[in-house]
């Protein structure tokens, strides 16, 4: 019987790694079935998700944690929605506003308060062309709830938005 598994990874960024985890989930009949990585302060973090036959997973994750020793620190968890369908419509986000802290803060609250999950998150500050002021950009794939509209989402966006001087954009 197939089951599925979701690890996370943090090590210090060096080549190889990716390689190393492949060659452990591969020879242990595992299937590499969707990923999601990235290089941030000199740390390399990801998360995968694998399918393996329920007797091989508990050799596949005794492997993954002995990686340990080269100082590759992962953590094995089952999968428990089994591919099931999202529910709701999906939507991209899309944000500019001059850096300051807290507007993540401020647009996550807006999200969970319309039940509004974050399927996929990406941020980053860039140095703004005119005045130089650093610009904090963060794109966003969400999956509404059933009976949310985009266009209501975005009309709660909009009046944070407007207090946090920034840019948005929502797309179905």
């Amino acid at each position: 019987m197939q089951t599925h598994l979701v690890i996370t990874v943090l090590a210090k960024d060096r080549p190889g790694l990716v390689e190393r985890l492949a060659g452990t989930i591969a020879g242990s009949g595992g299937n590499w079935i969707e990923s999601s990585m990235a290089r941030l302060g000199g740390e390399f973090a990801g998360i995968v998700r694998i399918g393996i036959e329920a007797a091989q997973s508990e050799d596949l994750s005794a492997k993954l944690e002995a990686l340990s020793t080269h100082g590759i620190a992962i953590t094995v968890k089952p999968d428990l929605t089994e591919d099931s369908a999202p529910m709701g419509a999906s939507a991209q986000l899309d944000l500019v506003s001059q850096d300051h802290p807290g507007i993540l803060r401020d647009i996550t609250r807006v999200l969970s308060e319309n039940g509004v999950s974050i399927e996929n998150l990406e941020t980053q500050v860039l140095q703004g062309s005119m005045q130089g002021e650093a610009l904090f950009k963060a794109t966003a794939n969400l999956r509404l709830p059933e009976g949310l509209t985009p266009a209501a989402l975005g009309e709660a966006l909009e009046a944070t938005a407007a207090d946090l001087m920034a840019d948005i954009n929502l797309v179905e």
